[in-house]
């Protein structure tokens, strides 16, 4: 986006708002496409915060579904080029390996952002996600998050049998 594009605005904000109002509406077959579209604006921090709105909100639809990886490489080929973009699609591809209990490595959740870190430690019910985040999160915040969620998780355990 630039000048000559007559829905240019120079007011960032507006810019924003037509680009959350455009991926509000998008199709999945023409999301690549306005990801691309939106990365050209000459604001990279406000084409990031909207990429990255829309790919969290998808990535949170799909966690689950069989089509995550092929709606992951699509965007990935979007995003190609901009780190910060990348970084959060790699983030969402890990959450959802840790979701779905396929192997993951404990490093690549201790290096993660904070915005990861906080975020499996609020959701995830799976005991190694938050074993990790109590013993290594980066900040205090998500380590007492995980350890308490943790406490709670193994207080709810059913006990073993009775001897």
């Amino acid at each position: 986006m630039s000048g000559d594009d007559p829905n240019w605005d120079p007011d960032e904000h507006v810019r924003f708002a037509r680009y959350r109002r455009a991926f509000d509406e998008v199709g999945p077959a023409d999301a690549a496409a306005l990801i691309t579209r939106v990365l050209t604006d000459p604001d990279k921090g406000m084409a990031n915060s909207a990429v990255c709105e829309y790919l969290g909100r998808r990535a949170a639809e799909l966690l689950t579904d069989p089509g995550y990886p092929s709606w992951c490489l699509e965007m990935a080929g979007a995003i190609a080029g901009d780190d910060f973009s990348a970084r959060r699609l790699d983030e969402w591809t890990l959450l959802r390996t840790m979701t779905m209990s396929e192997l993951w490595n404990a490093e690549d959740l201790v290096t993660a952002s904070d915005w990861l870190q906080l975020h499996a430690s609020e959701k995830s019910s799976a005991t190694a996600v938050l074993e990790v985040l109590a013993e290594s999160g980066r900040t205090r915040r998500i380590r007492n998050i995980a350890k308490s969620r943790l406490s709670a998780a193994q207080r709810s355990r059913p006990a073993g049998p009775a001897r």
